[in-house]
Formats: structure tokens, C-alpha cells, sequence
């Protein structure tokens, strides 16, 4: 099948939405909790791996397997943020970075241990496989899918944050955490259930990008570069900055992969480095 210009845009476009399903949570935990979770990546890729599990285990489509995959990467999250991230919050910077970077190196080999050093990515259901033909263009069906699903997902994380009580406590628990607990807030179950959340989104694009970024042990280390990009040109703490980024890192890293691949790989960093000159604070971090 021949790679038109709308193929690209719509491969880039479906590429960078599974950048900012991963990466949103990072977004949640990096920008508003100001938490350094180097080992964010890990719960994509284990989510990808339980439903792998799931799928071999039962016998069932992605569809059935991605849910259970999901709770399971959430409860692992919230024994994990109970337990070892309740000494990572209370360290400084370097000392958060190391213990995540620990954990996700922990993951890395438990992963290995578990399912090998082979490639996977999980079978999509057949309603899903092929393209569309439209005015002469083909388009993946699944790629669509991807691009829909994680809109709607950002919209629903966006008015999750900036339009009920939930998000209000929580970036007040963040800007004063004293004051928080002395009007009745909970801040500790607030910071478990965004971190859950935040190991949920992350998992839940694990599993739908592996047709993109297939799972294998080293998944982690290889894509935390992405994720701090995306919430770096977006802007700490921005999930319409996050989302923007994404985006346009997928198209222009597509686009450049296709028509330059001897120079594809190292574009979008010439892209970033301008970005970041010109807007050090991202595009939607302030002046």
C-alpha cells in the first residue's frame, strides 16, 4: 500500500495520540504532583504484557483482555504508591529520580524474566484490521480507532482536572498542602488516586500502541525520551500543551522518518531544541 500524504498525517496523527495516552499520565504525576517518576513507561508496558497474559491465559480478543489489564496496572500502582513512592515523595529531586529510575530497572527485568527478550504486539480484533478508501486515500481503520478513542479520553481528563471538585483539590493539595489538610482535604488519597490514574492512562496506551511501539523488556528505557518530551514541549502540568505536543511530534517524526530516513530519527530533536529556546517553559507553560 502506497504511503500518501493523508496515510502519513493519519499514521503520525495516531502515533502521537498513543504518545499522549502514555505520556498523560506523566503529565499528571511530573507537572501537577511535581513527582519524578522515571519509571512512568513501565506501567504501559506492563499493561501491555497483562493483557497479553490475559489474551493467552482465556482465550479473549484485546477488547475483553484490556479492561482487566487496566485494573490490574491500577492496583499494582496504588500498592506501589502506598508503599515505596510514600518515601519517594518525601526525598528531593536526585533522590526521586534515582528510586524511579531503580523501580523501572526492577520492571525492565522482572519483564525479561517473565516473557523473554522477543518482540510482541497484541493482535487487534478483525473488525478493526483494513482501511478505508476515501477520495482515493486509504486510511488504517485501526490507526482512526486509536486517534478517536484517545481524544475523547483527553477530553475527558481535561474536564476531570479543570471542571469537577476532584481536580480542584488536587492542585490545591499540590500549591499548599498544609492549608490543603486544614480545610478537610485528603491529600494522600488524592495523590494515590491521581498516581493510580495516571498508572491506568499509561497502561491503557500500552495496550492500544502496540501496533506502534511493540512491548519488549528494555520498553521503559527506550521510550521515557518521548514521554519527557511531550511534557517538556507541552508544558509541565499542561494537558492541552501535552496533547499538542504529542501530536506534533508523531506527524513531524513520521513525515521526516518517510521523506528523510537517513536524517528522520535525528529532526525532531532540532525541532525540540527550538521549541524549547524559544518557549523554555513549553508552549502552554507561561512566559
Amino acid at each position: 500500500m502506497p504511503f500518501t500524504p493523508a496515510l502519513l498525517f493519519v499514521d503520525g496523527l495516531s502515533y502521537g495520540m498513543i504518545l499522549f495516552l502514555i505520556s498523560s499520565g506523566l503529565t499528571v504525576t511530573l507537572g501537577i504532583m511535581r513527582l519524578l517518576n522515571m519509571a512512568h513507561l513501565g506501567f504501559a508496558m506492563l499493561g501491555g504484557y497483562a493483557a497479553l497474559a490475559i489474551m493467552r491465559t482465556f482465550r479473549v480478543e484485546l477488547f475483553v483482555a484490556l479492561p482487566f489489564a487496566v485494573l490490574a496496572v491500577i492496583i499494582l500502582g496504588i500498592a506501589l504508591e502506598r508503599s515505596i513512592f510514600q518515601w519517594v515523595y518525601r526525598t528531593n529531586p536526585l533522590g526521586q529520580i534515582l528510586m524511579t529510575i531503580g523501580l523501572m530497572f526492577v520492571m525492565v527485568a522482572s519483564a525479561n524474566l517473565m516473557f523473554g527478550s522477543v518482540y510482541y504486539t497484541l493482535p487487534i480484533p478483525e473488525s478493526l484490521k483494513g482501511v478505508w478508501h476515501i477520495g482515493g486515500y486509504s486510511i488504517s481503520v485501526y490507526r482512526v480507532f486509536v486517534g478517536l478513542v484517545s481524544a475523547v479520553v483527553a477530553l475527558l481528563m481535561w474536564c476531570a482536572l479543570e471542571f469537577t471538585n476532584f481536580g480542584a483539590k488536587l492542585r490545591a493539595a499540590v500549591e499548599n498542602p498544609q492549608m490543603a489538610r486544614c480545610v478537610g482535604i485528603n491529600v494522600k488519597l488524592l495523590f494515590s488516586q491521581a498516581f493510580a490514574a495516571g498508572c491506568g492512562l499509561a497502561a491503557f496506551g500500552g495496550i492500544l500502541g502496540t501496533q506502534m511501539l511493540p512491548l519488549q523488556p528494555f520498553y521503559p528505557t527506550q521510550y521515557i525520551v518521548l514521554a519527557l518530551i511531550v511534557v517538556a514541549v507541552g508544558g509541565f502540568g499542561s494537558l492541552a500543551g501535552s496533547l499538542v505536543a504529542a501530536v506534533t511530534y508523531g506527524v513531524f517524526d513520521t513525515f521526516c522518518r518517510y521523506y528523510f530516513p537517513e536524517y528522520g530519527s535525528f529532526a525532531i530533536y532540532i525541532l525540540l531544541a527550538a521549541v524549547l529556546i524559544i518557549r523554555p517553559n513549553g508552549l502552554f507553560g507561561g512566559s
